[in-house]
């Protein structure tokens, strides 16, 4: 079992910084993927950012230059910083374990960015 908790979501206004974290726990191998996605109302789920177990990460080209994605492999540990936030960046955020083919989701956390 692995279990997913996050945090730091919540109300930003547009340019500010918001950050999120989400902290794995359970069996969990040695080395692992752990990313973000988020989901607009209505919309369906997209990859934001990832970070695999080497340390190298990918970014969705909408958040290029303004997220960065980072982990603390001592505590298993993700987490977002989100920069110059924009209204379309409103969404629930989900933190995502990939262990081989499958994987963990988080329960998710409101991101709003509005004015």
């Amino acid at each position: 079992q692995v279990q997913l908790v996050e945090s730091g979501g919540g109300l930003v206004q547009p340019g500010g910084s918001l950050s999120l974290s989400c902290a794995a726990s359970g069996s969990l191998p040695s080395t692992y993927d752990m990313g973000w996605y988020r989901a607009a109302p209505g919309k369906q789920r997209e990859l934001v950012a990832i970070i695999k177990s080497g340390a190298s990460t990918n970014y969705a080209d909408s958040v290029k230059g303004r997220f960065t994605i980072s982990g603390d492999n001592a505590k298993n540990t993700v987490y977002l910083q989100m920069n110059l936030v924009k209204p379309e960046d409103t969404a629930v955020y989900y933190c995502r374990v990939k262990i081989g083919l499958g994987g963990y989701w988080g329960q998710g956390t409101q991101v709003t960015v509005s004015s």
